[in-house]
């Protein structure tokens, strides 16, 4: 079990930062699927804050074409941020569910800000197909949710950098991905630049998940105090988890998700969670986000014996 005994639900019903339609309906497919109940027979105390608000596509302006729907999504992330920022303030675990990535930039913003405040070192574990790490000036897409693992560390527009407050949230040297295996090229040379540890799914074939997992740990271990996990389903093969927004073949087994958040659980270094890119649309009778909470509950705890 989390040193936090308290687990609070935040949703954020966005697809804004996407380029398919769909995933704003995640939090709902989530809770849908039994997440809270999952975690209370864990033996957590849940509260369901309920959803940010966020408006629909429809009634907002795409704005710049590098950075859609820019004015909405800083709204959105900032109230997020403050949720999260507050939940940790009052000792409680924030779980976080999606909602497209741009999600991360309010999600990290508010955990750097609770272990700015309280001295913590705060470090990440980006489970992802994508690395998230566009600018403005690389996106192909102009899509911000490729941007949070950017501007989280000091990468890209000003005003999104600042969520949480005008700082770097966390040092490039503490954040580590896990399953790349779409990256575009501007990503790529920042990954580089920053000498940010990315394990791709050919690492992962070539070396097995307990490695790599276990170096992960005995790297952030002496490193950080709050470790905080984003999963997005995607990084997951899309024959395990269809519904998706943006689905790429080859990605970790069911095993290998299960095992990497089972593993982590045990270090009990994990403060803040969250979970991303349910598309219910995309999905087989919610079978995604079933699968999305069961691995939360390994997160969380949960054993076969």
């Amino acid at each position: 079990m989390s040193k936090h005994h308290h687990v609070q639900i935040i949703g954020y019903p966005s697809d804004l930062g996407a380029g398919r339609r769909g995933v704003d309906m995640g939090p709902s497919a989530l809770r849908i699927a039994g997440i809270t109940r999952k975690l209370e027979t864990l033996g957590y105390t849940v509260t369901d804050e309920g959803d940010i608000p966020v408006h629909a596509l429809e009634v907002e302006d795409e704005g710049s074409s590098v950075l859609k729907f820019h004015a909405e999504i800083a709204r959105a992330t900032a109230i997020l941020a403050e949720r999260v920022e507050s939940a940790l303030d009052a000792n409680r675990f924030p779980l976080i569910l999606g909602g497209d990535h741009s999600m991360g930039i309010g999600s990290l913003g508010g955990v750097a800000a609770h272990c700015k405040r309280e001295g913590k070192r705060m470090g990440v574990v980006w489970i992802d197909a994508h690395a998230d790490m566009n600018t403005p000036e690389t996106t192909p897409s102009g899509n911000i949710h490729g941007m949070p693992l950017a501007l989280a560390m000091g990468h890209g527009d000003p005003i999104l950098k600042a969520i949480g407050g005008d700082f770097v949230k966390v040092q490039p040297e503490n954040v580590v991905i896990i399953a790349a295996r779409d990256l575009d090229v501007g990503e790529v040379e920042l990954i580089k630049r920053l000498n940010v540890s990315a394990y791709t799914m050919f690492d992962i074939d070539k070396r097995g998940i307990y490695p790599i997992i276990a170096e992960v740990v005995e790297k952030l271990r002496s490193r950080v105090d709050h470790l905080h996990v984003s999963f997005d389903l995607d990084s997951v093969d899309p024959l395990v988890a269809p519904g998706v927004g943006t689905p790429v073949p080859g990605g970790l087994s069911f095993r290998e998700a299960h095992f990497v958040m089972e593993y982590l659980a045990e270090t009990q270094m994990v403060g803040s969670l969250d979970v991303t890119e349910v598309n219910p649309i995309l999905d087989t009778r919610n079978s995604t986000a079933v699968f999305a909470t069961e691995v939360v509950s390994s997160c969380m705890g949960k054993r076969i014996l």
